[in-house]
């Protein structure tokens, strides 16, 4: 089994999948509009062909959370300079090592506040 997609709400998928393009890699995928023409689906994936689905509903600009969805996480080469490097829209966690789980990571939101995990694997 393969995972083949995440979905998450957004504000504006183009400006979302904009974000994961240049700051993560992404790469345009397809899109699809909802037969009620209501919600517009973009898709943009990573080098492995695994997709983000950036789902925007007209009239949705806020959305809650919950305590069911935390983060996605990304491989990245150097986790100091990408952190330096992405226009994040908040940090929640400064790049730290976690010997326990054999990575460097670190924690920051993209523009509609969605979580995203760096990571790089420890030597």
């Amino acid at each position: 089994m393969d995972a083949l997609h995440v979905c998450l709400n957004v504000s504006d998928a183009d400006e979302l999948a904009q974000w994961y393009k240049d700051n993560l890699g992404f790469e345009d995928s397809w899109e699809f509009t909802s037969e009620d023409g209501e919600t517009r689906n973009v898709y943009v994936a990573d080098d492995n062909g695994f997709e983000l689905q950036l789902s925007d509903t007209e009239g949705n600009e806020e959305f809650d959370a919950g305590t069911a969805w935390d983060h996605f996480a990304v491989h990245v080469e150097d986790v100091d300079a990408a952190f330096e490097e992405i226009d994040d829209h908040g940090v929640v966690e400064e790049p730290s090592d976690q010997p326990a789980a054999g990575a460097r990571t670190a924690f920051l939101k993209d523009p509609d506040g969605h979580v995203v995990e760096l990571i790089e694997p420890l030597e």
